[in-house]
């Protein structure tokens, strides 16, 4: 089976609450959540394990609402990656504001079982519709943006770039390649080169 099929195989078993499926899932995704959570938290002053915590807890969200069936539009792996950059990016902004709330108050930087009360979600607090499910913040959007407009920059094609942005926007595949005039396989070639140049740049 393919790359992109074990993909979707393992969402489809997500969604079942499978926790193979989930186990998968971290291994392939958790090092890329680290590097989107390590630059969103540049330049801010952090513990050690604030990178691997924002992931841990962009990951618990993921897995949670797919088990509660938050994420209809949960297909393949180019929604689940949307999806996982979009959960990073808030976590990581959670936990900027809480360091600085902490710090106008004296408080100590979170440690990690304060930050899974804080950020993961849990039934105490902030349930994952609260995070996903509600207008997105100012800042928020402006993240989300800035991190998209970045990616984009890294694409040296504007078709690549035209690809890329149909399928944020939820165009299939098959519209993409109506659209451009071109096979199916053509934009799933594209979609394949999109990622390794985004991963290389993820990771570093």
């Amino acid at each position: 089976m393919s790359s992109a099929g074990s993909v979707t195989l393992w969402i489809g078993k997500l969604q079942a609450g499978d926790a193979q499926a989930a186990q998968e899932l971290w291994e392939r995704y958790f090092r890329r959540l680290v590097g989107i959570a390590r630059q969103q938290l540049q330049g801010t002053p952090r513990a050690a394990a604030d990178e691997e915590d924002v992931a841990l807890s962009a990951f618990d969200s993921l897995c949670r609402g797919a088990d509660a069936g938050r994420f209809p539009q949960l297909h393949d792996r180019d929604d689940l990656w949307q999806l996982l950059v979009a959960l990073t990016v808030h976590k990581a902004l959670d936990l900027v504001r809480h360091q600085s709330r902490q710090k106008r108050g004296g408080g100590a930087v979170l440690d990690e079982a304060a930050l899974a009360i804080h950020v993961c979600g849990g039934a105490e607090e902030t349930r994952l519709e609260q995070v996903i499910g509600r207008e997105p913040t100012p800042e928020f959007a402006l993240l989300v943006e800035e991190e998209c407009q970045r990616l984009l920059r890294c694409l040296d094609d504007d078709t690549l770039r035209s690809v890329v942005l149909r399928k944020m926007e939820g165009h299939s595949i098959e519209d993409i390649a109506a659209q451009l005039g071109c096979a199916p396989r053509t934009v799933a070639r594209k979609l394949r080169r999109i990622r390794t140049v985004w991963s290389r740049e993820v990771l570093g």
